[in-house]
C-alpha cells in the first residue's frame, strides 16, 4: 500500500479516508482493507462510455488513485443557498439517466433482479462534486449491475432517511428534494421499494438511528412517489 505519511488528509467518510497526492490526484484508502478492484473496473467501464465519474490511475488493495477534483458537493450548494432543491433534483435525475444509459458491466454482481444497467447505489448530494466542467459522480463502493428503478428510489430513500432523521438543518433540505427528484427521475421506483428496503436495512455502515427510522423512510418515499406520478 501506498505510505500516507506526509500526504494531506482533505477528507474522510463513513468507510474511507482522502489523502492529497499531489495537485491533480488523490489518494482514496478503504479503512476496512477491503479490495477497491471492483470498485475501479466500474468507474473505469461507465467513464469509457461518457459518464463523469472519476478517472482511475492505480488500484491496489484498498487503495485508489484518483482525479482530484475541485468544487463543493452538491450537498454544500444546496446548504449555502447556491441551488435549490429543483436545480439539485435535476443533477440527481440527470446523473441517474445518464449512468442508466450505460450497459452492464459485466462484473459479478450479488443475486437479484437481471442487469438492466450499471447501478451506483449510492447517489445522493454529498457524493456529487459540481466541477467546472459539470457534476461529477463519486464514492463507486456500492455500484453493481440492476435495474435502473431500483437506483432511483435507493437514492430517494438516503434522502428519505435524512429527512426522518435527527439533523434539524439537513432534514427539510432532503425532504424538499424527494419529490422534485422522483418527479423528474421517472420510471416507476415504487415497484423496487421493497427490494431497495431491505438491501438498505443490510448496509453495515447504517447507524443504530438510521436503521430505527428505515421503515418511516419507506413511507414517505412511497408517499412522494405517489404525488409525483
Amino acid at each position: 500500500m501506498t505510505d500516507v505519511a506526509g500526504l494531506e488528509l482533505v477528507g474522510a467518510g463513513r468507510t474511507a479516508d482522502v489523502y492529497a497526492i499531489d495537485g491533480g490526484r488523490v489518494l482514496r484508502r478503504y479503512r476496512d482493507g477491503g479490495s477497491a478492484a471492483t470498485e475501479a473496473s466500474v468507474m473505469t467501464h461507465v467513464r469509457a462510455h461518457g459518464f463523469p465519474a472519476p478517472a482511475v490511475y492505480e488500484a491496489t488493495g484498498p487503495d485508489l488513485v484518483l482525479d482530484r477534483l475541485v468544487g463543493p458537493t452538491l450537498l454544500q450548494a444546496l446548504r449555502d443557498g447556491e441551488r435549490s432543491a429543483a436545480d439539485a433534483a435535476d443533477v440527481l435525475a440527470g446523473l441517474h439517466r445518464r449512468l442508466h444509459a450505460v450497459p452492464p458491466s459485466g462484473l459479478p454482481r450479488p443475486a437479484g433482479p437481471a442487469a438492466g444497467t450499471v447501478v451506483h447505489l449510492d447517489l445522493h448530494p454529498d457524493n456529487v462534486i459540481l466541477t467546472p466542467d459539470g457534476p461529477v459522480l463519486i464514492d463507486w463502493r456500492n455500484a453493481t449491475d440492476g435495474p435502473a428503478d431500483l437506483d432511483v428510489v435507493y437514492s430517494a430513500l438516503i434522502l428519505a432517511q435524512v429527512a426522518v432523521g435527527p439533523d434539524a438543518a439537513l432534514a427539510p433540505v432532503a425532504a424538499a428534494l424527494i419529490g422534485p427528484f422522483l418527479t423528474a427521475a421517472g420510471g416507476a421506483p415504487l415497484d423496487r421499494l421493497a427490494a431497495a428496503t431491505t438491501r438498505r436495512g443490510g448496509d453495515p455502515q447504517l447507524t443504530t438511528t438510521e436503521r430505527e427510522r428505515l421503515a418511516a423512510a419507506a413511507v414517505l418515499v412511497a408517499e412522494e412517489a405517489r404525488h409525483a406520478s
